[in-house]
């Protein structure tokens, strides 16, 4: 959610900038700005009220000591059509204050300079490329016959138990699923991530807070009887953890890492693309979070997205880097860098991470600030990044290293897996 003394200050800056979403914000920001002046000009007028009411209190206190009641109860009655006029007002406030929240909602992040032009994914931009293609033998398998090959996944008894999107990880594939979790978080507390284990369900706040809600609220499933969502990524409730948090300049960074299951309805597609690993509505993901100083939040991405980088050397995949264009930026983001790796047998790029910085976007709504040496205070930037989800890496690594005696493990893996070889 944007500051409203920035968007005040630097009204036609964002308009323009927001354009490289391909949306005309101009109408939105106004309705804003004039929404917020409504809410300043009551807040005035109540609190000339308030002020007015304590003088009136003491007046009338003054006049009942020195036995004026008539001039008192005159005053009363004043004081009485100041409170029922203070009433109204404050009605008027909570209105104005809720319909300019309301609004502020659903004003997008501003996208950094960096960010290209476009409206689409065809549009991102390869910022870099890593990893030889392997050669694969003619008969070469997707990655869902393998897992039916040498029993990883049962994809059926998943949508008998739940529905389609809620696969059975069994044998090795259970055990090199769990060895994916356990490597990812030991490379990422060895770099200085601390670790937290964290809810799978959250409230209302905590969606509003990182901004899935309400943008996202129809692509999470939702706990009616109770009003809490199943999280669709660890970054929900690890950023939550610092909701309503004053913080110090000596305590940024902070730096956390977490594995979750997440939870998606991803709705609407079918077809070879999102068939197997590629789409799930239950998989499983590590996250890594951190808290920045605003000076040097663009360097910290720089940092997770080296890091990134790293994972996926170490797992022998290839892969490359987009920044994403403004038509395909996510809402909070304010510059987002996604990672691909290739499918050999699918003959296609698949997403297993993106890494993104929010800048204030989001601390705005977390009410999460910190006091800088010169003990003003000031948004915390937070950023966040998979590191990274499974369903894809494991598809990858299935398909990749697949050969007629079998499936070969990474080397970074087998301490891991316990096995160099699915066969």
């Amino acid at each position: 959610m944007l500051d409203i003394s920035i968007l005040r200050e630097h009204k036609n800056e964002i308009i323009l900038a927001l354009s490289k979403r391909g949306l005309d914000a101009k109408a939105l920001v106004d309705q804003v700005i004039e929404a917020d002046q409504r809410r300043r000009s009551l807040q005035a007028e109540l609190d000339q009220n308030l002020a007015k009411a304590n003088t009136l209190a003491k007046e009338i206190g003054q006049l009942y000591s020195s036995g004026k009641t008539e001039q008192a109860q005159g005053l009363k009655d004043e004081t009485s059509k100041l409170k029922a006029e203070n009433k109204n007002l404050q009605a008027q406030l909570n209105q104005a204050v809720e319909d300019l929240q309301t609004l502020r909602y659903n004003i997008p992040n501003v996208p950094h300079q960096l960010v290209p032009n476009g409206q689409s994914e065809e549009d991102n931009l390869e910022v870099f490329q890593s990893g030889k293609i392997p050669d694969l033998q003619e008969d070469a398998l997707p990655h869902w016959e393998l897992a039916s090959k040498y029993n990883l996944i049962n994809f059926d008894l998943g949508n008998k138990i739940s529905g389609a999107g809620f696969p059975v990880y069994t044998g090795k594939g259970a055990r090199l699923q769990r060895a994916l979790i356990h490597y990812f978080l030991d490379q990422n507390t060895a770099v200085g991530y601390e670790e937290v284990q964290v809810p799978h369900l959250v409230n209302e706040a905590s969606g509003f807070g990182t901004g899935q809600l309400p943008d996202k609220e129809g692509q999470m499933y939702h706990v009616g009887a109770d009003n809490l969502y199943l999280i669709p990524t660890a970054e929900v409730p690890v950023t939550n953890l610092y909701r309503d948090v004053m913080l110090s300049h000596e305590q940024l960074p902070i730096s956390n890492t977490g594995y979750t299951p997440c939870f998606r309805r991803e709705a609407g597609s079918y077809g070879a693309h999102v068939r197997g690993l590629n789409r799930l509505h239950q998989f499983d993901k590590v996250e890594i979070v951190r808290l920045e100083h605003p000076d040097r939040s663009y360097d910290a991405l720089d940092e997770m997205v080296d890091h990134v980088k790293t994972l996926l050397e170490a797992l022998e995949l290839p892969y490359r880097v987009l920044r994403l264009c403004g038509g395909d930026l996510g809402f909070t983001s304010a510059l987002t860098y996604d990672f691909e790796v290739y499918s050999t047998a699918q003959k296609r790029w698949l997403e297993v991470s993106s890494v993104s910085n929010f800048e204030s976007f989001q601390s705005t709504r977390l009410k999460l600030r910190f006091k800088d040496k010169d003990g003003r205070k000031k948004w915390v930037h937070t950023l966040n990044g998979s590191a990274l989800a499974l369903p894809r890496v494991l598809a990858a690594l299935l398909e990749n290293n697949q050969t007629d005696r079998g499936i070969h493990i990474p080397k970074a893996l087998v301490p891991y897996t316990g096995f160099e070889l699915i066969d």
